[in-house]
């Protein structure tokens, strides 16, 4: 009885460290590829950066270009599928708007380094991943074009999308200003800035 109870838990615990360590090599490839770039970045500094040797990278990577895709692929993932919620978990049209806004606001502010990335390095990627990319992203957008449409019926849609993006590039901006040196306090007074000139320029 205790040997067959004990085996759940001896797998789930090489699971959860093993998706540790996969996240840990994210984490540092968003760093490294963000200060050097995706061609200034070895696989042995991926490794070296996480604690780990080069060769242990490919345990989780099959090589540097699967990093990337992983780093990029899932973060565009992550997005869509949190836009989708706030939407889902809102009871209004306004709140729907404000919760997206609220959404990438914390994702620029606490994911820098991947919009770098993203920024610089995105044709970096194998065609197809690059690809699937570009597809989640226009979804993501179309989240946020129903949600303005709902608040502005009569607007064209081609209209509403220029509207998104171009509260995507005046967020996601912030990410090349931050440093480390910018304080907790500042960080606050950015995050209420940045979504008061979305809505304003959303609602404009």
């Amino acid at each position: 009885m205790d040997s067959t109870t004990s085996t759940p838990r001896t797998v789930t615990g090489r699971s959860a460290a093993k998706a540790s360590r996969r996240a840990a090599m994210l984490d540092a490839a968003a760093a490294l590829f963000a200060e050097k770039g995706y061609n200034g970045v070895s696989i042995e500094e991926l490794g070296a950066a996480a604690g780990v040797s080069g060769p242990a990278v490919y345990r989780h990577f099959s090589g540097k270009s699967a990093v990337l895709s992983a780093l990029l692929i899932g973060v565009s993932k992550d997005l869509l599928e949190g836009g989708i919620a706030v939407v889902a978990e809102s009871d209004t049209a306004e709140v729907a708007l404000s919760g997206l806004i609220e959404f990438q606001v914390d994702f620029a502010l606490r994911q820098p380094n991947v919009i770098r990335v993203q920024d610089r390095d995105l044709a970096s990627l194998p065609e197809d991943d690059e690809r699937t990319v570009r597809q989640l992203q226009r979804q993501y957008v179309e989240v946020w074009v129903d949600a303005i449409s709902a608040l502005h019926p009569n607007s064209e849609l081609p209209l509403l999308r220029h509207r998104a993006q171009a509260v995507f590039g005046l967020i996601n901006s912030t990410s090349h200003t931050l440093t480390s040196k910018t304080t907790a306090r500042e960080t606050v007074k950015l995050r209420s800035l940045l979504e008061r000139m979305a809505w304003a320029a959303l609602n404009a």
